[in-house]
């Protein structure tokens, strides 16, 4: 495995970011198809076996579920010094008032409550899972910075929003002498490029890791346009990010051609495409399968030529902004 530094920073993590929403128990939260502990370990282990150092999940995964899958896994099969922990912060953790959000309330109750369920003394990326635009930016940005002062987080970083939201959050830290977001969470691959007009660029010129969310259009970019899975037809927030344009079903189409051509799999294209930008540090992959974690190991090693870049991004046709 060829690691390589997250943004800036020193920190040096596998260019394949395991995302663990896929692993909780099934009866907790509201994703049925998530797998269970005894399933969930081997896709681990297998992971870590390979070389895979970066591991991302978040508290509201299956209720708290997701941590305490991966704690115990890490601890099982990792040294800790060498692998890269990232969780989130933002959703429903429980009903009333201060339960979820981004208050300094919130984010000291929720980076304790994490490290519990992780099992461990500090996270080496804490990340905002969304804006919380009920509470001041100041305020979340100073107890982000207070937690990492804490020894509780050795880096934070941002997902989804608008470029100028992020850019904003940039400046009052460096305003203020508050720690720096290193990294961007964000909604990217072949199906939705909007990214490219603004968010990316900014990262670039700021440095910013990339660590792209669902890089294969929630496993669209793997199947046939009609075919759906258990997860498909489940996931809630998942249907609100893919419509039924027809450029879409065009690249999709488009990725099973080349892949067929070059006798590999649509995943290992797909994620190619997205490992291709400069500015993207590591897609975050879910893997239910083993085959997942061989297929992401796998499209590492393809180079797409520039006739085949220019036939998956040909049919692209603008989309709305999709998942925050």
């Amino acid at each position: 495995m060829k690691y390589r530094k997250l943004g800036n920073t020193g920190l040096d993590i596998s260019p394949i970011a395991l995302g663990c929403m896929t692993y909780g128990e099934p009866n907790r939260g509201n994703h049925p198809w998530t797998l269970p502990e005894d399933e969930s370990r081997p896709l681990i282990k297998q992971a870590i076996e390979a070389g895979i150092n970066f591991f991302d999940t978040a508290n509201v995964y299956s209720a708290g579920s997701s941590e305490e899958i991966l704690g115990r896994a890490i601890k099982d099969f990792a040294n800790r010094d060498e692998v890269v922990i990232a969780t989130k912060v933002h959703g429903a953790m429980r009903p009333g008032p201060n339960g979820s959000g981004l208050s300094r309330k919130a984010i000291f109750a929720e980076i304790d409550a994490s490290l519990s369920r992780l099992g461990m003394d500090y996270v080496d990326l804490y990340q905002i899972h969304r804006r919380d635009h009920s509470v001041p930016l100041e305020e979340t940005l100073e107890a982000l910075h207070d937690v990492v002062k804490s020894g509780k987080a050795r880096y934070i970083g941002a997902s989804s929003m608008y470029a100028w939201e992020f850019s904003k959050a940039l400046h009052l830290q460096q305003l203020n002498g508050w720690t720096r977001f290193v990294s961007m969470q964000d909604h990217y691959n072949l199906l939705n490029r909007e990214e490219e007009r603004e968010m990316l660029p900014l990262c670039a010129d700021e440095k910013i890791g990339t660590i792209p969310w669902s890089p294969l259009a929630r496993g669209r970019l793997t199947r046939d346009w009609d075919k759906t899975t258990e997860r498909s037809a489940s996931d809630e927030f998942g249907k609100t990010l893919y419509g039924q344009e027809a450029s879409d079903k065009t690249i999709v189409e488009v990725v099973a051609s080349i892949a067929a051509t070059r006798g590999v799999t649509r995943a290992q294209i797909a994620l190619a495409w997205v490992s291709r930008n400069p500015v993207v540090s590591a897609p975050i992959i879910g893997a239910s399968k083993s085959l997942h974690v061989d297929d992401a190991l796998a499209s590492l090693d393809i180079q797409l030529s520039d006739d085949e870049l220019a036939q998956l991004e040909a049919p692209y046709t603008p989309h709305t902004v999709a998942g925050f």
